[in-house]
């Protein structure tokens, strides 16, 4: 059973895991029509989906000893129809096309691969469809990275910052609150991202800062560097977690855990 939200393209990596096969083998189940994207260092891109058409998805299914059902309810992509593919005189034939996953059904980051051997017993790379609101896994006190960077790690270790952890486990209060004002959760958490991050950008004097370099290296494990934070560092999107910000919670506090009726600092 994959996990919930997984990229149909994770799903077919980790089959070809568990049958000892290189992903590209088992790729040939499928007519694909195009290329996946790829990085800049040249290898294919870790929020690369395929979309499949009707006979496709019996084949996935098939491969994967499960009814297409049970398919449709965990991948978001997997009943996702693409014209190209699912039309014409060659649509009885399993064929594939490869889409970026925000283009598909949403933002992707890499699962926790200690939750994903829990559920699947491998020990492997996954993908999943995860809005940034619920990036924690608490469990193991990881921060899920986004996948479409080109860079090797698939989280940062939350252990010396609590917090963070604590912000998301308060937003559902936060989401509830926008909610009863009419308002859609997500674009509440993406206005409260973006006025954090604008802090951080137009600070003054931020080579004085404290809390965000303290913070840096807590999550990168005590090694980021001993340079002074520049604002290219905020790229590697560490942690920015303030679900509803207060006008005294500045650009200080690029980790912060600010809920509608309190800052911690």
């Amino acid at each position: 059973m994959p996990p919930a939200g997984e990229l149909t393209s994770s799903l077919i990596s980790r089959a070809a895991d568990r049958y000892d096969l290189p992903a590209a083998g088992v790729l040939r189940l499928w007519t694909c029509r195009n290329s996946p994207a790829r990085n800049d260092s040249g290898g294919v891109r870790a929020d690369a989906e395929i979309v499949l058409n009707e006979a496709g998805r019996a084949v996935l299914a098939e491969l994967c000893e499960v009814e297409p059902a049970v398919l449709a309810h965990a991948l978001p992509a997997f009943t996702v129809d693409d014209p190209k593919i699912s039309t014409g005189r060659e649509a009885a034939l399993a064929q594939a096309r490869w889409r970026a996953a925000g283009a598909v059904a949403g933002e992707a980051a890499f699962a926790c691969r200690s939750c994903t051997a829990r559920r699947t017993g491998q020990t492997v790379r996954a993908v999943r469809y995860v809005p940034r609101w619920q990036r924690v896994c608490v469990r193991h006190g990881r921060w899920l990275l986004d996948a479409d960077a080109d860079q090797p790690l698939e989280h940062l270790d939350l252990h010396g910052v609590p917090e963070v952890a604590a912000a998301q486990r308060r937003w559902a209060g936060v989401a509830r609150r926008a909610v009863r004002a009419a308002a859609e959760p997500g674009q509440v958490f993406a206005l409260a991202h973006a006025v954090v991050t604008r802090w951080w950008d137009e600070a003054l004097h931020w080579e004085r800062e404290v809390l965000w370099p303290q913070r840096l290296h807590q999550v990168a494990g005590g090694n980021a560097g001993t340079a002074a934070p520049t604002r290219g560092t905020r790229a590697t999107r560490a942690p920015v977690n303030c679900p509803a910000p207060e006008p005294s919670c500045g650009p200080a506090h690029t980790l912060c855990t600010t809920t509608a009726a309190r800052c911690p600092a």
